[in-house]
């Protein structure tokens, strides 16, 4: 079986800092006889909450299109919209912890207020696509609307890399991540990515099969 050496990540290092190591799908908390402060709990926790947040949202960047484009004048998904946006839905319906929002934009042709509803009703289109396939509604977000303020390219004209949707991870969805965030948490939380991912992964270096 093909063995993928695997660079121990963001996250996997916040768990070491946390101290906490999954083995043999049982977690362990080392350093029991030696509790950390409560404030040094709680800034392990913020540390290992952003940095999974970060490697979630690196990781659906570099698996899946983040960008869809449109028409001028026009909030209505194109084939190759919609195939993008098929690919996301599987990327965010394999990582359920993930909460994401949908910014819609504009070419900077017609008035401000004009492409700011246009921004949104793009947004919106790309959202109620993800829905239709399988993504839970909760979990997205479309009310920011960058309208024509946000160019990729600095053009008065009409510009299609201008006329889009971005979808980003923007936190983690209700019932993964509260206020009661802590180590043993995170660890689960992690657990769950990895096995969302359908990887194994070795936190202090080494090889999977």
């Amino acid at each position: 079986m093909k063995k993928h050496l695997l660079k121990t990540s963001v996250a996997a290092s916040a768990l070491v800092l946390a101290g906490c190591v999954q083995t043999s799908g049982t977690l362990y908390n080392e350093g029991a006889s030696g509790q950390a402060s409560a404030q040094n709990h709680l800034s392990q926790a913020a540390y290992l909450s952003g940095a999974l947040l970060q490697e979630l949202g690196d990781r659906f960047r570099a698996e899946t299109p983040h960008m869809i484009n449109f028409a001028f004048n026009s909030a209505v998904l194109d084939d190759e919209a919609r195939s993008i946006l098929d690919r996301q839905a599987d990327w965010i319906n394999r990582f359920q912890m993930v909460h994401l929002k949908v910014y819609g934009h504009t070419d900077l042709v017609g008035s401000n207020a004009y492409n700011q509803s246009l921004g949104l009703r793009r947004a919106r289109a790309a959202v109620n696509y993800l829905v239709s396939k399988g993504v839970s509604r909760g979990r997205l977000d479309a009310v920011v609307s960058f309208g024509e303020s946000r160019p990729l390219v600095q053009t008065a004209d009409r510009e299609r890399l201008n006329r889009r949707t971005v979808t980003e991870v923007v936190g983690f969805a209700r019932g993964y991540v509260g206020d009661d965030f802590d180590g043993k948490r995170a660890a689960i939380v992690y657990s769950e990515y990895v096995r969302d991912a359908g990887s194994d992964i070795v936190l202090q270096g080494g090889t999977t099969n």
